[in-house]
């Protein structure tokens, strides 16, 4: 499916994919209004389904964790929920393939899958950036002190030979 004629606009799916535990994550809320389901109905999938979700796939927030979302994305709630969200990271997303068996589940799993893999590209490239940057700050560091070490030869003042009086020979 080309980007023109996404499911959900993969901006969207950027804005939905948030820092969490130092993972990225996207929470059961997104992933089932994307999925076209209700939470409570995409949880029991999941649920269902338990075994295929490490807990490196997916975890529960804490309430501390709900109450900074809250925070960051300025919400009043988190839409009355009983239950604490699910987290899934990019494997429990790409596990919910499948779990979802509908043509939308596959189509849309595909896009959040590449989206993660942007992500996983920009970061690393985000590294490589990092890593030259560094290799030029150090060769850099060694041009400008080889530069002011000349500098201060030039500037220095030469020292002169004390002027002998004329007609003494001091040995």
């Amino acid at each position: 499916m080309s980007e023109n004629n996404a499911l959900i606009p993969a901006d969207h799916i950027e804005h939905s994919i948030l820092l969490l535990r130092g993972q990225r994550v996207m929470l059961d809320s997104d992933l089932a209004e994307m999925y076209g389901v209700e939470t409570k109905a995409f949880n029991r999938s999941v649920r269902r389904n338990i075994m295929r979700f490490p807990k490196d796939f997916i975890f529960q927030l804490t309430e501390q964790e709900v109450e900074n979302l809250r925070c960051q994305i300025g919400t009043s709630s988190y839409g009355g929920r009983r239950y604490l969200p699910y987290a899934f990271t990019e494997y429990g997303v790409a596990m919910l393939s499948s779990v979802l068996k509908s043509e939308r589940a596959i189509a849309l799993n595909i896009e959040i899958m590449r989206t993660f893999g942007k992500y996983r590209s920009m970061i690393a490239s985000n590294r490589d950036l990092a890593k030259k940057i560094g290799e030029l700050e150090k060769k850099y560091d060694k041009s400008i002190t080889v530069i002011l070490a000349a500098l201060e030869k030039l500037m220095a003042e030469p020292e002169k030979p004390k002027k002998q009086p004329i007609g003494f020979n001091v040995k």
